[in-house]
């Protein structure tokens, strides 16, 4: 691991600086239903085994001195697999809402900073025999497409499984501070110096054969530099605009390909079909208390991942802009979808976030924890595997991923799984104390969606939210 993959990058720096104010916590719990329970000595070797492919796993933050390089990803020589995995019995009755209130608790509780930045609880007692996978992780070891990179490494295509070997341990990292923080900025200053090297004949020659293109295109970044750090100042939900620490979720399962049928009749992604079902959802939520938005605000998980980039890892970057939520067909709305995302996903300054990060590093917390506060939600869609997989001989039944809120009113994640999207809500409390009601406007905005492909509508699972005194309507 190189002096840069050995320390938290700027973005990851960025959210974590953020967690100065709880309420930013950048929690991932993912829940895997098992149709059976494991066996407990292949599962405790299956993620051993994950704590060796991927070492961060292993690994704890340690901050540099006076702050003159991000903290870095050092061996926990204390490592105890067993404090990171845990099993306890359900109590009855066992449902799916004592699952979700379990992986509630874990989104809001934070992480011990003397440890690896994560934790596993398997919940056994289902009906049926069936149990429970709670992953808790903190975003800096990976992102969503990273988990799923990890998943294909470890899990299994059938019950028996493969043995893959046992590799070694992560190798311990003995540099001392000065010399390390030394390494650190060479080596930042080193990959500065040697793109700006390879870039300099291109840019000259460029500013020469096409002066007034070469203006343009650096009047551009400069542009789209400001669209991406530009502050917020304003929430534009009128109902959702309270913060804190509460947390609820929810679940919903839809088709995976109705959803792909009815973004390709419409002639775009499955991704634009997902962000148009959040919105009328939204947009019904907001009918509900009586209140219009014409517009709301996403962050949207925009990955800049590349084939040689190791296992686990953070690797994307957030852009922050506004949809529309106001135009009455189903089809105008995707298309509208479509044309913004797809605009910023062209934009320049996208693979500078880096950079931007690094700025905001540098600006007082309180500042940028306030602007985040005013985006409305989150919305995050993970492709995973089209085929059945199994982890210590048990088969996983569903598979959802609860991404944080980080200051927002909702995230709702899209992982999709053997032939189904899971789609997990994880609300704020404050903003959404309704949570039912949501979720049943966000049924009601997929199976709209889905109608484009025919008439199925997305199934609510059973004890859909975490309050389990008030079960989801379908």
């Amino acid at each position: 691991m190189g002096y840069r993959e050995s320390h938290m990058s700027q973005s990851d720096l960025f959210s974590w600086n953020m967690e100065r104010d709880p309420i930013l916590r950048s929690t991932i719990v993912s829940v895997l239903l098992l149709d059976t329970d494991p066996d407990w000595d292949r599962l405790v070797e299956t993620i051993d085994r994950g704590t060796r492919l991927v070492p961060r796993l292993r690994h704890r933050l340690v901050a540099s001195p006076f702050g003159l390089a991000p903290p870095k990803w050092t061996l926990d020589p204390g490592f105890d697999l067993s404090w990171h995995l845990r099993r306890v019995g359900l109590p009855k009755p066992a449902t799916m809402s004592a699952v979700l209130e379990f992986a509630r608790t874990e989104a809001m509780t934070a992480f011990d900073p003397a440890r690896p930045l994560w934790r596993s609880t398997l919940l056994s007692g289902l009906p049926g025999g069936g149990c429970a996978l709670v992953m808790t992780v903190h975003h800096s070891l990976t992102d969503g497409i990273g988990g799923i990179q990890i998943a294909a490494a470890l899990l299994d295509f059938d019950r028996a499984g493969t043995d893959r070997g046992h590799p070694p341990e992560p190798p311990h990292d003995d540099d001392g501070a000065l010399r390390d923080i030394v390494a650190w900025n060479w080596s930042l200053g080193s990959d500065l110096l040697r793109g700006g090297i390879r870039a300099t004949p291109r840019t000259a020659w460029r500013a020469i054969t096409h002066p007034v293109r070469s203006v343009r295109d650096s009047a551009a970044l400069a542009t789209s530099l400001v669209r991406l750090a530009k502050p917020v100042a304003t929430t534009l939900s009128p109902v959702m605009i309270e913060r804190s620490l509460g947390r609820r979720l929810a679940v919903l399962d839809a088709p995976v390909e109705q959803m792909r049928c009815a973004a390709h009749a419409v002639g775009c992604t499955m991704n634009d079909a997902f962000l148009t079902a959040v919105l009328i959802g939204l947009r019904r939520y907001h009918d509900r208390h009586g209140a219009k938005a014409d517009q709301l605000r996403v962050t949207m998980p925009i990955s800049l991942r590349t084939a040689d980039d190791p296992l686990g890892g953070n690797r994307i970057t957030l852009a922050r802009f506004a949809l529309p939520v106001d135009l009455a067909e189903t089809e105008d709305l995707m298309r509208a979808v479509d044309a913004v995302v797809g605009g910023w996903r062209r934009e320049p300054a996208i693979p500078l976030s880096s950079a931007v990060a690094a700025v905001f590093n540098r600006m007082p917390v309180g500042a940028v924890t306030e602007m985040v506060k005013h985006v409305d939600f989150v919305a995050s869609n993970v492709p995973g595997s089209p085929v059945p997989l199994y982890i210590a001989g048990s088969r996983i039944e569903a598979m959802y991923a609860f991404g944080p809120t980080i200051g927002t009113a909702v995230n709702v994640t899209m992982t999709s799984h053997d032939g189904t999207c899971y789609i997990a809500i994880n609300a704020d409390t404050a903003a959404i104390p309704d949570l039912a009601t949501l979720t049943e406007c966000l049924a009601a905005g997929f199976a709209t969606v889905l109608r484009l492909a025919g008439e199925f509508a997305p199934q609510t699972a059973a004890g859909a939210t975490s309050e389990s005194s008030r079960p989801t309507p379908v």
